[in-house]
Order: C-alpha cells, then sequence, then structure tokens
C-alpha cells in the first residue's frame, strides 16, 4: 500500500498518524530505546518503550504528536508496504543533478585522457544507475538518495571556483578527481534497506574501493595515459581527507589535492548544517550535534 502522509508535511505539535521505517538504533534511555525513524522525506528521533521488540528495517504504524523527538507508547508493525516510501530521498530532480555535473564536466574535462576516464565510468548505464541512487554516507552528510549525486555536483562546482579564483594549474585534474572522489561509495554502502555498510565497505572503505576501481578502468582503457595524470588522479582519490586522522591514507600535498579537499569539506558540512536548519526554529539554538561537534545558534 503506497504511504499517503509524510513527516515533511505535519505541523510540529501536531497529532499524525502516519508509518515510519526503523532506520537506526541509537540509545537506551531508562525504560525506552532512542530509535532513528524514516520516510523518503524526513528522519526524526523517536523514544519507545524498551518492551517492544524492534528490528532495524521494521515499519511500523505510529499514532503521536510530532515533537522534536517523538514519544511513542504502541506501534503495529506492517508488512504490506512500499520501501520506496521510507527511504530518504534528495528534494530535486536527479536527472537535474546529473545535467548539472555533464554541464561542469564538459567545460572543464577537455583533453583526450580526462575524457576518456570520465566516459568510462559516466557512460556506462550500470555504473550511472547505481550511482544516481547512491547516499553519500550514512549519517555524516548526504545521507538520502541520490545524496551521493548532489554531493558529487557540490564538489565539483566548489572545485571549479576555487581552481578558477585561484588560477590552479592543473584544473581538469581537479574537476574530474572531484567528480570520482567518492567513486567507491557505491560499494560502500548499502542503500537497499536502512542504510548500512556492506561487507567490503567495512574492510577496505570508499577511498580505497574508489583506488581499485581507477585503477581497472586504467588497464581496461586502450590508451597511454601519462604517468602524471595518472599519478595525479589517484593521488587526489587517496588524499582527498586532507590529513591522515581525517582517513586519508596521505595528507594532502598537491594544489589541486588542496582544493578538492576544502571543497568536498564544505560541501559536506554545509550539507550537515542544511539539515539542523529543517529541524531547528529561527533564532533559536539547535541541539547539539556530534558530527559537527557543536550546536548552532540560528
Amino acid at each position: 500500500m503506497g504511504k499517503k502522509i509524510f513527516l515533511k508535511d505535519i505541523e510540529d505539535g501536531q497529532q499524525f498518524n502516519t508509518s515510519l521505517l526503523v532506520m537506526k538504533r541509537l540509545y537506551k534511555d531508562t525504560n525506552k530505546v532512542v530509535y532513528l525513524l524514516s520516510d523518503k522525506s524526513e528522519q526524526i528521533k523517536a523514544k519507545i518503550p524498551a518492551r517492544i521488540k524492534l528490528e532495524i528495517g521494521d515499519v511500523i504504524s505510529i499514532n503521536t504528536q510530532k515533537t522534536f523527538i517523538l514519544d511513542i507508547s504502541q506501534i503495529e508493525k506492517l508488512t504490506d508496504y512500499s520501501l520506496e516510501d521510507y527511504l530518504p530521498t534528495v528534494n530535486r530532480s536527479i536527472d537535474d543533478i546529473i545535467n548539472e555535473i555533464e554541464i561542469i564536466s564538459e567545460e572543464c574535462i577537455t583533453s583526450q585522457e580526462g575524457k576518456l576516464l570520465n566516459d568510462y565510468f559516466f557512460k556506462d548505464q550500470d555504473f550511472i544507475s547505481k550511482f544516481k541512487v547512491a547516499i553519500g554516507g550514512i549519517s555524516m552528510h548526504h545521507n538520502y538518495i541520490g545524496g551521493l549525486c548532489e554531493h558529487t555536483l557540490g564538489v565539483m562546482y566548489l572545485t571549479k571556483v576555487l581552481c578558477d579564483r585561484y588560477n590552479c594549474r592543473r584544473r581538469e585534474i581537479a574537476v574530474l578527481s572531484a567528480k570520482l572522489h567518492d567513486i567507491g561509495k557505491i560499494y560502500e554502502l548499502d542503500y537497499n534497506g536502512p542504510f548500512k555498510y556492506t561487507l567490503q565497505g567495512e574492510l577496505e572503505g570508499h577511498i580505497a574501493i574508489g583506488i581499485q576501481l581507477i585503477d581497472r578502468a586504467f588497464n581496461n582503457i586502450d590508451y597511454p595515459f601519462s604517468d602524471d595524470f595518472i599519478r595525479r588522479i589517484k593521488g587526489c582519490i587517496i588524499q582527498h581527507h586532507g590529513k591522515i586522522e581525517y582517513g586519508s591514507p596521505r595528507e594532502a600535498n598537491m594544489e589541486e589535492s588542496f582544493i578538492l579537499n576544502y571543497a568536498d569539506s564544505v560541501d559536506a558540512t554545509l550539507n550537515r548544517i542544511n539539515q539542523i536548519k529543517e529541524v531547528t526554529k529561527e533564532n533559536s539554538w539547535s541541539e547539539y550535534d556530534r558530527r559537527i561537534d557543536k550546536k548552532l545558534y540560528l
């Protein structure tokens, strides 16, 4: 059965009856357990009595009042539902995002080797179908269907702006690396239900997976790529988290990898702030957010 009432359309303080997906068990609070629940429009925390046993992936019907943390006393588990109604989804057209990505690509990726590497991925329909629905993260940022696509556009755009403003010597390398920097997340993260890491993601992480994909592309494309091109593309992807303590196998040490790191960080952080803004009234303090390690006055 199709879901008719979505979280985003419910006013604060309003009594409502709807169904939500159990995305994550957060913590136990005395005799209640706090869960993260979702539908495709929004995510919300909920306190549910510990006596009610829930599994990640359950879809539950609830009747409660919309508050910052829902207080739920009774639930009904559903078996007849469409999973697409419950997975958080980017709030704009994926095809529009892809079109913007390609506009930047056409302007900035102009060399033969750049076009060949780009086309190896972005003219592969199987890759594109996965890329369009992949998530940008489990909880840190862009944690919704289409989030990887939206994050990639944001990082490409910021990379292009920084390259143009600061006269980057290797603009094409920087922008192409921005386009490819998180492709490993397609296989690192499971987005076919409640979001979680795949076994490969737990063992390797998206940077290592991305480098494997890039190496495979270089091996499969019949073209004599220059050593400098290969080194710089792989270097940007390996270094895009900037520092070892942030998950980079190597710290940024090229102009283009510094630019990519800054663009990645800005897009991820401001996306998280946008998510906090959606649940925080204007001119008030947000709840403390462990991802950005502070609360915000918004």
